[in-house]
């Protein structure tokens, strides 16, 4: 493995790529910059991708430039409340190893379309669920994730692809 490749939109994917980082020892570059990086085109890669609409941003651009070896997801929902089937699906992940990773919400760092979808979302959504008389834990942290906003990013969640990368023979690493 040669390095980790991620797309952040509001710092949670880049947080769990340093962390990644850091227990791996393989370096870490932001697809957007990767012109300026020290790795070549073809080179196997983890690929970190924040979650939009079942869509894990930049992962096509990634798979088009790098030997994609894992796709870790990053999203605001919690793991129970999402099908990583369905977005394997989504984002043609079969025989990819896939992850997903609960990361944060800040309306405040995201701009443009995206600030203006997510702020439509946020009051629907959140709407929903602060009508609903039963909501499950993963319910109610998502209400108060869209209301105030939150960061759910911790080491022990990337346990699996860690577990995963331990895993790999040492010279595919």
């Amino acid at each position: 493995m040669s390095a980790i490749i991620y797309t952040s939109e509001s710092g949670y994917t880049k947080k769990y790529a340093e962390l990644l980082s850091q227990r791996t020892g393989l370096a870490t570059y932001e697809l957007k910059s990767i012109k300026n990086a020290k790795i070549s085109k073809g080179e196997s890669v983890i690929y970190l991708g924040w979650l939009m609409a079942g869509k894990i941003k930049g992962y096509k651009k990634a798979s088009k430039l790098f030997d994609v070896r894992a796709v870790c997801a990053v999203g605001m929902a919690a793991p129970g409340m999402q099908s990583p089937e369905k977005i394997k699906q989504q984002n043609n992940l079969s025989g990819t190893p896939f992850f997903y990773m609960q990361g944060g919400f800040d309306i405040n760092k995201l701009h443009g379309i995206h600030k203006l979808m997510m702020n439509i979302m946020a009051k629907t959504v959140g709407k929903k669920l602060e009508n609903k008389s039963d909501k499950t834990a993963d319910e109610a942290d998502m209400l108060e994730m869209l209301t105030k906003g939150g960061d759910h990013v911790r080491e022990e969640n990337l346990a699996d692809v860690l577990a995963w990368f331990e895993a790999q023979p040492v010279r595919s690493r």
